[in-house]
């Protein structure tokens, strides 16, 4: 029985189990970039490192027989790594429990949640200010059947638009509210039985018309400013600012999302028209009176990398999604790959510390457990170390929809 004694390794197994399974929105991003890292640092990496994603390039068509070669520009997103963790403390008599006990479940359980919840945190604070496309400016929660099938099919619709494969790695990351809407309105429709029985029991939505679904409680919360619209100055605009008419009536908040004047989306691989205009994500307060706002993406116009169908349309306004001063909660529907969760080993400290220091991974999630006695409390002190980083890969292929 002495391997189910309470050690290092079996608080690090445990722990790991805990996060994997409740991580909701890390759980349905994609987490490939890391596993390359790792074996390329195999001692470890420190806080605040980066990890360069690099995205393919790419290419127009060539009508006809004659080639001609085009550049190969390649980009990297960068991922900031952050340390973060919780402290357990487990007195000598509990160094002597087996690891199922109920009082040591208890704490590691709670200290697992506790690292899930900042790792989610953060993941959807990047989706309400990376994420451009936008649904439901309105805000209201689906009501009927009819609108909660709508909902789904809307934010599905703004995927295939954006190019997002219908490979089954959807998914919608909920508020509460959201959640709780969307299951009474889909209660009694078209699922098997057995969907409805699990939705039923759970009071969580299941998978269905090609999304899977999370509830959490930690979607983002955005907040419109006071601004009102103003119009366009200026023709031919491209890149990332536009220079507009003195913003009026308050501040444009960093994360409100615009549309603007004669500016159509085009699908990423076709450069044809949508034919919905497209959606940009204010990256910086315009306080009242600014004649300029940064927006995501940039407006490129033509080329392998086009994104809209022209400038905007100068001496017309701008349209701001949502109403002024209300804050909405940023639901968020998506392509695995839009995001980027990355969790790699750290260094260790070396030999003659007097610290026991275990570090295992499994499925790209990865834990450090340091264990050190204080003797002035005759307690045995565990650390929980995690060292992650996100990043917004793709984020062309996720929508936010809006709710209150």
């Amino acid at each position: 029985m002495s391997n189910t004694i309470l050690t290092s390794s079996l608080v690090a197994k445990e722990t790991l189990a805990v996060i994997e399974n409740n991580c909701a929105f890390g759980g349905m991003v994609n987490r490939n970039y890391e596993t390359a890292q790792s074996q390329s640092m195999s001692s470890g990496y420190e806080p605040g490192a980066t990890l360069n994603i690099r995205k393919p390039s790419r290419y127009t068509y060539r009508s006809g027989r004659v080639a001609v070669p085009q550049a190969s520009v390649d980009s990297t997103i960068p991922l900031t790594l952050s340390q973060g963790g919780a402290d357990l403390n487990f007195n000598l008599f509990e160094r002597t429990l087996q690891i199922t006990d109920q009082r040591i479940q208890k704490k590691i359980n709670a200290a697992a949640a506790t690292i899930v919840n900042e790792i989610d945190r953060v993941g959807l604070l990047l989706a309400k200010s990376a994420v451009y496309n936008c649904l439901n400016p309105a805000g209201a929660l689906p009501a009927t059947q009819a609108e909660a099938v709508g909902a789904i099919t809307a934010i599905n619709r703004r995927l295939d638009e954006m190019g997002a494969p219908r490979d089954n790695m959807r998914g919608l990351i909920m508020s509460p509210g959201f959640n709780a809407s969307a299951v009474s309105g889909f209660a009694g429709l078209f699922n098997g039985q057995a969907k409805l029985g699990r939705q039923f029991d759970s009071g969580l939505m299941v998978d269905s018309l090609g999304l899977s679904y999370a509830m959490d409680q930690n979607v983002a919360l955005h907040t419109n400013g006071a601004a009102t619209a103003t119009n366009i100055n200026g023709a031919g605009q491209t890149g990332s600012t536009i220079t507009v008419i003195a913003v009026a009536g308050g501040t444009l908040a960093t994360g409100t999302v615009i549309t603007l004047p004669g500016v159509y989306a085009v699908n990423p691989q076709t450069r044809v028209s949508t034919g919905v205009l497209a959606d940009f994500v204010v990256t910086a307060d315009a306080v009242a009176t600014a004649t300029s706002i940064s927006i995501s993406p940039a407006i490129v116009t033509s080329g392998a990398y086009q994104n809209v169908t022209a400038s905007p349309t100068t001496g017309q306004p701008y349209v701001i999604k949502g109403a002024a001063s209300t804050a909405y909660n940023c639901n968020v529907g998506f392509h695995e790959d839009a995001f980027t969760l990355a969790m790699v080993p750290m260094a260790t400290p070396p030999e003659g510390t007097g610290a026991r220091v275990e570090q295992i991974s499994h499925n790209g999630y990865t834990i450090k457990v340091t264990d050190f006695y204080d003797g002035t409390n005759d307690n045995v002190v565990t650390r929980l170390d995690v060292l992650f980083g996100w990043a917004a890969t793709y984020p062309e292929l996720a929508v936010k929809y809006y709710t209150v």
